[in-house]
């Protein structure tokens, strides 16, 4: 169930038209890592690459949540993002 909800959540994302803040790019991100690969298992990049040090740091934030819990937030965030866009 929760699989093929992720998976929907995963292919709507791609069809936003509207803004989304770098916040909501990195929470959305974070959760997608979680939910895929589970803990972050790559070292810190370099803090002067500051893009992927903030990925890095997202990601690393859910470290100890369980694949499903970061798909069930994950199609949260999508949703909200849908009615977001929708007005």
């Amino acid at each position: 169930m929760c699989q093929v909800e992720f998976e929907m959540a995963c292919a709507a994302i791609k069809q936003l038209k509207g803004p989304v803040s770098d916040r909501e790019k990195l929470l959305v991100y974070s959760f997608y890592k979680q939910a895929t690969q589970g803990d972050c298992n790559i070292p810190a990049p370099p803090a002067t690459d500051v893009k992927a040090k903030a990925k890095w740091v997202a990601w690393n934030e859910n470290k100890g949540m369980s694949k499903m819990d970061a798909m069930r937030i994950y199609i949260a965030k999508v949703e909200e993002l849908k009615k977001n866009e929708a007005g």
